[in-house]
């Protein structure tokens, strides 16, 4: 029955049915599936559609589509685990958020969503994040990486105001800066001492991983 539950997810995932996910997600509860394994299930497929886009064979809005299917299961999953009082093993703390003057959702969104399937603890600040809300993230929630999305050219520069702000508050060397957004390059990125760039929401999880050595 599990292997039905968890295929049939699987499925609704590809099909980027979020209305769908969830009512599978309470059915696998209620039929006593491990959350865990429900979770690691969804990964895997998710996992399969950034490789999928990252090679060019789907589109940004199956991406948009996946992981906004992939929010509405996780948010049914994560409610239980932590009623049972069950932790995931964590690859890290990643603070993220999309700055000041920038209100785009959709990319930072997509690399939380990653992010946290692949296993990694992700506080989303949300759009329009002032320098010092991030500094105080930080100095909060001691994250391993702090992550910064823009799209606009005009905000790009608020990336360099964090940085500098990380560094005045003597926090640059305790948290590793990841930056993306159409707005920027890897040159952006080297100019304003960022520790990595990602071009895409699957990048961006391969990124992570590598900059803490997973």
């Amino acid at each position: 029955m599990s292997k039905e539950i968890l295929s049939s997810l699987r499925k609704a995932l590809r099909d980027y049915d979020g209305d769908q996910c969830i009512v599978l997600a309470n059915e696998a509860i209620e039929k006593g599936v491990d959350p865990l394994m429900a979770i690691g299930a969804l990964t895997e497929e998710i996992q399969k559609i950034g490789e999928g886009f990252n090679q060019g064979e789907l589109f940004l809005p199956d991406l948009i589509g996946a992981g906004s299917a992939m929010q509405a299961a996780m948010k049914v999953l994560t409610s239980e685990l932590k009623k049972r009082g069950v932790t995931r093993e964590s690859l890290g703390v990643v603070v993220i958020g999309t700055v000041f003057g920038d209100m785009h959702t959709i990319g930072k969104d997509m690399v939380a969503t990653l992010l946290t399937a692949e296993g990694f603890s992700v506080h989303d600040l949300g759009i329009d994040v002032k320098a010092d809300k991030f500094i105080n993230a930080v100095k909060e929630l001691a994250p391993d990486i702090l992550a910064m999305s823009t799209l606009l050219t005009t905000t790009a520069k608020e990336q360099n105001v964090v940085i500098d702000a990380l560094n005045k508050e003597k926090l640059r060397g305790k948290v590793k800066v990841m930056v993306g957004g159409g707005a920027i390059d890897q040159t952006f990125a080297t100019h304003i001492g960022a520790d990595g760039y990602a071009s895409s929401a699957p990048e961006a999880v391969v990124l992570a991983k590598s900059l803490l050595g997973k």
